[in-house]
């Protein structure tokens, strides 16, 4: 898919530049309104797809970069790591519809400024732009909870190490050498491990715990 941009002028010295990363158009849209409303706010560029976040970001040389983390593949903290790296004067909020166990491991890291919920007040985000854009951090009240009410990754000890081996590459037969077990009881963890990360299949779960800090 192209990547959808929108490109503004860097607007005055003391306006706080946003990054706008959403795959939704229409949300996209709203969310650029809502910040061009605000007097000391402007977006200075807009974009669907990953792929375009750094280009864009070493072009603009945006004072925070929202990133939305709903869409499988796309967004999400390992983007904001990247971003992070290439571009330590920009400051990160993850955008998201659901508050996933182990995703303030981002904040702890120190590559996210802040967690927000997309269903919060619109004066929230403004609220965290802000933050960001000052060197603080935040978290949606609402996120919090979720996410600190789960205490790290969902799975036992065993599940845990199944899908880490399975995040290597490893397929059952080679799962069930390397733990003593069999092959059947392999696929069984691995069917365990879609459903509770509510993934589609073994990649997705991979990529989900990877996201979420739970592998290495």
């Amino acid at each position: 898919m192209r990547a959808a941009t929108r490109e503004g002028p860097l607007g005055e010295r003391n306006l706080v530049k946003v990054l706008l990363a959403e795959h939704v158009p229409l949300i996209r849209g709203a969310l650029a309104a809502l910040i061009e409303q605000q007097p000391d706010l402007t977006v200075v560029a807009e974009v669907d797809h990953s792929d375009k976040i750094l280009e864009l970001a070493l072009r603009h040389r945006p004072d925070v970069a929202i990133i939305d983390t709903d869409r499988p593949g796309y967004f999400g903290v390992s983007t904001a790591t990247q971003l992070c790296g290439q571009l330590p004067s920009c400051r990160t909020l993850i955008l998201t519809s659901i508050g996933r166990p182990g995703m303030l491991r981002g904040i702890l890291a120190g590559a996210v400024s802040g967690f927000i919920l997309k269903d919060a007040p619109s004066s929230q985000l403004v609220t965290a732009i802000r933050h960001a854009a000052s060197g603080r951090r935040m978290i949606g009240p609402e996120l919090a909870a979720a996410t600190w009410g789960n205490d790290g990754l969902p799975l036992s000890q065993r599940e845990h190490a199944v899908l880490r081996l399975a995040g290597d590459g490893a397929e059952p037969a080679e799962i069930a050498a390397a733990l003593d077990l069999s092959i059947g009881t392999v696929r069984n963890y691995l069917t365990t491990i879609v459903a509770k990360l509510h993934a589609r299949n073994r990649v997705d779960a991979v990529r989900k715990a990877y996201d979420a800090g739970w592998l290495p």
